[in-house]
C-alpha cells in the first residue's frame, strides 16, 4: 500500500513527522507538504504563479519534497509528478488543532484529503486538539489504529473521512464516535486595534456557540471527550431542493 502523507501545518510541523513514522510501519509513505504553514486556506490552489518544489531530506534519507503552495497543491503533485505510484490512501495531518464544525469548510487539511477524494482515492483527514506541547507521537499512534481500522471496515468504493482527537484520549481510554458535522455558526466579533502609524488594523475572535440540547455532533462529542468520524462529501448538492425547484419557470430571452 503506499500512502500519500500531507498536511497544512508545513512539512516540519511535528505532527506529520509523527503521522509519518506511524505509517510507515503499515506502508510505503511519499510526504508532499507544504513548505511554509498554510493553516485557514481552504481548497485554494494555486495557478496565477509556478508552483515551486523541493526535496526535503532526513540525513541522507529522502524525507519528501516542500511545496510552495497550499495543501491541495500538494496532493495534486504527489498524486500526478512525485508518488512512483498511484497512492491507494491520502492522509492529511496530523493537524495541530481541531477542524470540527464549520472549521472542516476552513481547513486545509481536510481540503487535501477532499483533493485526494476528487482522484477517487480514500482520503482521511487527521487532527489532534490543540496544545502547546501536544504529544503527536501519542495522537500519531492512535490516528494509526483507526486508519488501519476504518480500511478495514470500509466498503469498496473510495470514501472521504474526517478524524478528530481530543486531548483526553491521550491520556485515558476512549471511544471512537462516528458523527454528523456540526453546522452552527461561530459568534464572531473583531477587536479594533490602532497601530504605531495610527492605521486601525482588527483581530478576529470567535467560539462556536454552545447550544443546549444540540444534536450529537463532532463538535459535541469532542467536548464529551470522544474521538469523533464524520464521513464527508464534496457534493454541495442540495437534491432534495432541485425536487421542489423542477416546476420552477424562468424566462432568459433577450
Amino acid at each position: 500500500m503506499l500512502i500519500l502523507l500531507t498536511n497544512d501545518d508545513g512539512i516540519h510541523a511535528p505532527g506529520l513527522r509523527a503521522l509519518e513514522t506511524e505509517l510507515r510501519t503499515i506502508a510505503d509513505v511519499c510526504v508532499v507538504a507544504p513548505a511554509t504553514e498554510q493553516s485557514g486556506v481552504g481548497h485554494s490552489i494555486t495557478f496565477l504563479r509556478p508552483l515551486v518544489a523541493h526535496e526535503v531530506y532526513d540525513g541522507q534519507r529522502l524525507r519528501g519534497w516542500a511545496v510552495e503552495g497550499s495543501p491541495a497543491d500538494c496532493v495534486k503533485l504527489g498524486v500526478f509528478e512525485f508518488c512512483d505510484r498511484r497512492p491507494d490512501l491520502v492522509v492529511s495531518g496530523i493537524n495541530g488543532g481541531l477542524n470540527a464544525g464549520i472549521n472542516v469548510l476552513y481547513s486545509g487539511t481536510v481540503a487535501a484529503a477532499i483533493e485526494g477524494a476528487f482522484f477517487g482515492l480514500n482520503s482521511i483527514a487527521v487532527s489532534l486538539e490543540f496544545e502547546e506541547r501536544a504529544a503527536f507521537d501519542r495522537a500519531a499512534i492512535l490516528a494509526r489504529r483507526v486508519i488501519e481500522q476504518i480500511l478495514a471496515q470500509k466498503g469498496p468504493q473510495p470514501r472521504l473521512y474526517n478524524v478528530n482527537i481530543p486531548t483526553v484520549a491521550l491520556k485515558r481510554s476512549s471511544e471512537v464516535r462516528v458523527v454528523p458535522m456540526g453546522v452552527h455558526p461561530y459568534e464572531e466579533e473583531f477587536e479594533k486595534r490602532v497601530d504605531p502609524r495610527g492605521r486601525d488594523y482588527y483581530w478576529m475572535n470567535g467560539k462556536l456557540k454552545n447550544l443546549p440540547n444540540e444534536p450529537l455532533t463532532d463538535v459535541t462529542a469532542l467536548a464529551h471527550g470522544y474521538i469523533t468520524l464524520t464521513p464527508l462529501d464534496y457534493d454541495l448538492t442540495r437534491r432534495d431542493e432541485m425536487q421542489q425547484m423542477e416546476p420552477w419557470k424562468f424566462d432568459a430571452s433577450w
